[in-house]
């Protein structure tokens, strides 16, 4: 199933992002065979982040959030997540 993990990030998150960002993307190329698409959200360009933004391919939300909450950057106190199941309007292969 497609999931959409959309993340939101306390201000306390900047510095854990600094701390923790090579095991971050370390995990992230791990799970690249579930975790398609992933990156940081900032409310401008060049602002700080705010948040995340995954496109997952998993076999069920109970994965899903096993997958987010083993990453290094998932600290509850400083970002939560929200789990959607999304359906692509066409199913042609998109590269962005």
């Amino acid at each position: 199933m497609r999931v959409v993990a959309v993340f939101t990030d306390t201000p306390e998150m900047l510095e854990h992002r600094k701390q923790h960002g090579q095991a971050h993307l370390d995990f992230l190329r791990a799970n690249q065979s579930e975790i398609l698409v992933g990156g940081g959200l900032r409310d401008e360009e060049g602002g700080a982040y705010v948040g995340g933004l995954w496109i997952m391919e998993v076999a069920s939300l109970a994965r899903a959030k096993a997958i987010i909450e083993q990453d290094p950057y998932y600290v509850p106190e400083f970002r939560s997540y929200q789990l959607k199941v999304w359906g692509k309007a066409f199913d042609e292969d998109v590269i962005i």
